[in-house]
């Protein structure tokens, strides 16, 4: 049964986490996320699966889910919407440069260290953790696989190229998606339109504000050394 109601085509850092967490304020949740795959490692292997074209068992991948968005989801879109013809699309976007300056300071930036040589403590933290969560040790690979090299041909550090992907994507999928199954979405605009677009109730809550830039970087050490301790 094809459970999934909503599918995002944003890119991961326009308003995805706070969005996640208004969907499964309306109902439409769980709502898979990048959080998922990084909670519960041997989704990067189904991820992987799919970037290198053994499998896209889209009902295993979002078994148990109503929504879907961020990468590397979000990088399927077309294929997603094709599949889930009656799941409704929200392109969440904001200013290009603003959204540069966010990405490249977080997810681009762990995709960037992994080109440089790295200290011997983190030779070691990463030999641990491909020891004791091998699934997890497939991260960068799997992200290089599903959007760094698909969506921006490995180019991450090339704002201007970065950028150029990032609007012509807005265009093509407005262009793609008919007028009545997208919303174009920013955050700011809060419960209105897109309660409006999913035909629910304004709820009695703020709309959220989740803002995980300030926190990426702190998450990371902690997330690494519990896979290191739990083995997962």
């Amino acid at each position: 049964m094809r459970d999934v109601k909503v599918i995002g085509a944003g890119f991961g850092r326009t308003g995805t986490r706070s969005l996640k967490a208004a969907l499964e304020v309306l109902g439409f949740g769980p709502c898979y996320h990048m959080s998922a795959v990084i909670a519960e490692p041997y989704r990067v292997r189904q991820w992987l699966d799919v970037g290198e074209g053994r499998s896209r068992d889209w009902d295993t991948v979002f078994a148990g889910f109503r929504s879907a968005l961020d990468w590397p989801a979000s990088a399927y879109w077309r294929e997603l919407a094709a599949y889930y013809p009656d799941a409704k699309v929200i392109l969440t976007v904001r200013d290009p440069a603003r959204w540069y300056d966010s990405v490249s300071e977080t997810i681009f930036r762990s995709a960037l260290e992994q080109r440089r040589p790295l200290p011997l403590r983190r030779r070691v933290v990463r030999w641990l953790v491909a020891r004791r969560s091998p699934d997890f040790a497939l991260y960068p690979r799997m992200a290089r696989a599903t959007f760094i090299d698909r969506v921006f041909d490995g180019r991450v550090d090339d704002r201007d190229h970065v950028i150029e992907v990032f609007e012509r994507h807005v265009a093509e999928v407005k262009a793609a998606i008919p007028a009545e199954r997208l919303l174009v979405f920013e955050a700011g605009q809060g419960w209105g339109p897109l309660c409006a677009f999913l035909g629910v109730p304004v709820p009695d809550v703020e709309y959220p504000q989740v803002n995980e830039r300030a926190a990426f970087r702190r998450k990371r050490p902690r997330r690494l050394l519990r896979l290191i301790v739990r083995g997962r």
